[in-house]
């Protein structure tokens, strides 16, 4: 079995289910994303928000590093994932806060 590589998700569907793949791109990233009722920064946080709420660790990784894209900090997810500890369980945030930790590494120090 190969190892699945999860830094875009997208490329990860498209190899055994490109029409999948196709409608992430469109409509989610060409429209969904670009619906100006909600800012980027502010769909990043709640796509992550939803990826720990549902255990989807695989993807968090990208979503995470969208997100600082998009104008969230380190330390604003930092205190998103421990505000979730109480929402979601504590065992989903501290997953997601080593998976934070190590697919932001320094990236998240220089957005802190």
């Amino acid at each position: 079995m190969s190892t699945i590589d999860f830094s875009s998700p997208r490329a990860a569907a498209r190899a055994f289910t490109p029409k999948l793949a196709d409608y992430v791109e469109a409509p989610l990233f060409s429209q969904v994303w670009q619906d100006p009722a909600l800012a980027p920064r502010d769909r990043s946080i709640a796509t992550v928000t939803a990826l720990i709420a549902g255990g989807h660790v695989d993807e968090l990784p990208a979503h995470l590093r969208r997100a600082i894209e998009n104008g969230v900090t380190a330390t604003e997810l930092s205190g998103l994932i421990t505000h979730l500890a109480f929402y979601v369980g504590f065992p989903a945030a501290i997953t997601a806060s080593a998976v934070a930790h190590a697919s932001l590494g320094e990236l998240a120090e220089a957005t802190a």
